[in-house]
């Protein structure tokens, strides 16, 4: 995770690609507390290509658990059966997990239009290490949720 000198604040950058046409990298950043009374946190979600870019507000509730799912995968590292899947308050954030042979866990990021359009649907497979790496990205998932408290 860095500090990022676009966007308000930490950015978390994931830029293996996997499956789809060319290279992608994704970012999450910009994480705020709209609402001082509950605990919504909003993020932007941006994937970037060859083929253009795309970006949506994320809106969750205190994280939806973003930061428990990465850290059961990282503790899972030897590997699952089928498909991990995870979604924000309103869906315009979908993750699914697998863990494939030789010992990668391939993310498809589902970025979705807001309610009530709906209009567009987005995904980019990123490709990471399990193990070590998942455990990294675990920790700075959960740094990224808490920035906004500091």
């Amino acid at each position: 995770m860095i500090d990022d000198d676009v966007s308000d604040g930490p950015v978390v950058r994931l830029g293996k690609p996997g499956a789809g046409p060319g290279p992608a990298r994704l970012s999450l950043s910009g994480p705020t507390q709209p609402y001082e009374d509950e605990p919504t946190l909003d993020f932007l979600v941006r994937a970037d290509g060859p083929w253009g870019s795309v970006e949506t507000s994320v809106r969750t509730w205190n994280g939806d658990g973003l930061d428990a799912f990465f850290a059961s995968l990282a503790e899972d590292f030897r590997g699952w059966a089928g498909a991990r899947t995870w979604h924000s308050l309103s869906y315009d954030l979908t993750l699914s997990a697998e863990h494939h042979p030789g010992g990668h866990v391939h993310l498809t990021w589902g970025i979705h239009d807001r309610a009530p359009s709906e209009e567009w649907h987005f995904e980019v497979t990123t490709v990471h290490a399990a193990g070590e790496d998942m455990r990294s990205l675990a920790g700075e998932i959960r740094t990224f949720l808490t920035s906004v408290a500091d």
